[in-house]
């Protein structure tokens, strides 16, 4: 499980045979879906290590586009070594350039990383190749670094855009203060807001941004004074700024508020929208109104205004909540009926409601059928199965699921190792101490950084259990961890 995959042979022709002819059993008659190319490909890097990978993709004779090379750098987003292996294989490649967007995948992998000792260098090649950075480098840039509880420094990078030869304009102002206010920063967002609203003349777009940052930690009152001041400056709040209100209030629990901020909507012949009616469909339906929530979605369609693949979503999301995930099934029938097509979201909702009712059978039955669907389970829906089979003490079938995410199409994520290594504590076996200390070491080697109290969690279990070399290795682990594998350079 923890080794290298051997999900496809390393031999040079058998890749071309994959990407170029048919297999051997099929007929002509009953011809199989081959797998996408990128997926192929993400999985041909996840079998070589960083001495082969040159040779052997060489050897493959492939036609690189910036598309595809795009693709697969997100088939191996949760393998952040392997994906930069595969970049600085391309920017070394004789005739491919690697494009701006390429780039962007990278420095975005290296930040989430945390290996910022990296970071600035290869920003400073993409300059040099006249490749950027662009406002988007930087969104991603600082959006990492807020993440990683540094938003001071996001701060000091997006005042710096401009000597990296990017400089700073109202559109990347309003995407700053929306990486803030998505990351509950609100109060730094708007103290920045009213130092440079007049420098960079904020839009309509700024003002939505802090008012829903308001809403976002629950402060109406203060996105009713935004809305106020917005006016007062002569610009015209758009529906797109009501309908983060209305959201507002539901958010707070004002349930009063919103539903008169709703019928003052409709007074002032407001041209309410699906977001409008899908707002008010969920904010009554985790109230547990289910009974008016469905009246909402039966007065939109009367008005002429048709639900949406997310309006669906969310009243299947309260159902699964507030009332039976039976009746939601109902639902999400009554939608393919209709000819809607779900999405990821709408099967998470469906398979997280039926994992949380004890149905776990039904609940892979699902995800079974969301692939016969043409929609590939995401590291969501893994995600989701494998937390309530650990809950339920079904350990083992949360590791068959586990092992299902070793190939290119859906790798583990932080939370995957996160939610694995917390249940090997709960029987209290040494074999399952080991086993966490194996899933530690993996998803360091795959580019994650772990948690102090992981790091604390899996060597105190390895110490009592007697496993004290073991426990050295993971502490030597421990304190290179921030950064890439030794054995890796940029």
């Amino acid at each position: 499980m923890f080794g290298p995959l051997k999900r496809i042979p390393q031999n040079k022709h058998h890749f071309h045979f994959l990407l170029k002819r048919p297999l051997h059993n099929q007929t002509p008659s009953s011809p199989q879906p081959q797998p996408p190319q990128d997926l192929l490909i993400a999985n041909l890097i996840l079998q070589n290590n960083s001495q082969t990978l040159t040779l052997t993709l060489e050897k493959c004779s492939l036609q690189w586009t910036p598309d595809l090379v795009d693709r697969i750098l997100k088939r191996l987003w949760n393998h952040g070594p392997k994906a930069l292996q595969f970049f600085e294989f391309l920017d070394r490649h004789p005739t491919y350039k690697l494009s701006s967007s390429s780039f962007d995948h990278a420095i975005d992998i290296i930040a989430r990383m945390r290996d910022y000792n990296t970071l600035w260098p290869l920003l400073a090649r993409m300059r040099k190749r006249r490749l950027g950075p662009t406002p988007k480098t930087f969104a991603i840039i600082t959006e990492r670094f807020v993440s990683a509880g540094k938003p001071d420094r996001a701060v000091k990078i997006f005042m710096s855009m401009h000597e990296h030869g990017c400089p700073q304009d109202l559109s990347s102002f309003n995407t700053f203060l929306d990486v803030l206010c998505q990351s509950k920063r609100v109060e730094m967002a708007y103290s920045l807001f009213k130092v440079f609203k007049r420098r960079f003349r904020a839009d309509t777009i700024s003002y939505n941004i802090i008012a829903n940052g308001w809403c976002l930690i629950k402060r109406t009152s203060k996105a009713l004074e935004i809305l106020k001041e917005m006016v007062e400056r002569g610009l015209t709040p758009t529906l797109v700024t009501y309908n983060i209100l209305l959201k507002g209030f539901f958010r707070a629990g004002q349930i009063k508020e919103a539903w008169e901020f709703f019928l003052q909507m409709k007074k002032r012949k407001c041209e309410l929208d699906v977001v409008t009616y899908t707002t008010v469909v969920h904010g009554f339906g985790v109230l547990g109104d289910i009974e008016k929530a469905r009246r909402v979605v039966k007065e939109m369609i009367e008005e002429g205004c048709l639900p949406s693949v997310v309006t669906y979503n969310a009243l299947i999301q309260v159902l699964c909540k507030k009332d039976s995930v039976e009746n939601a099934i109902e639902v999400f029938e009554e939608m393919v009926r209709k000819g809607y097509v779900p999405n990821c979201t709408t099967y998470n909702v469906v398979i997280r409601g039926l994992c949380h009712a004890g149905k776990m059978d039904r609940a892979m039955e699902f995800m079974g059928r969301m692939k016969d669907d043409g929609c590939q389970p995401n590291v969501q829906t893994y995600n989701v199965v494998i937390r309530y089979f650990c809950d339920d003490g079904e350990i083992e079938k949360g590791l068959d699921v586990f092992e299902k995410m070793g190939r290119g199409d859906c790798l583990p994520n932080l939370d995957t190792y996160n939610v694995l290594i917390s249940a090997m504590f709960v029987r209290k076996k040494s074999d399952d101490v080991l086993l966490a200390g194996k899933l530690l070491l993996e998803m360091v080697d795959r580019g994650f950084v772990p948690r102090k109290f992981t790091f604390n969690q899996v060597l105190n279990g390895l110490l009592l259990t007697g496993n004290q070399g073991f426990a050295k290795e993971i502490l030597r682990v421990q304190s290179r961890s921030c950064r890439l594998p030794r054995r890796f350079k940029l």
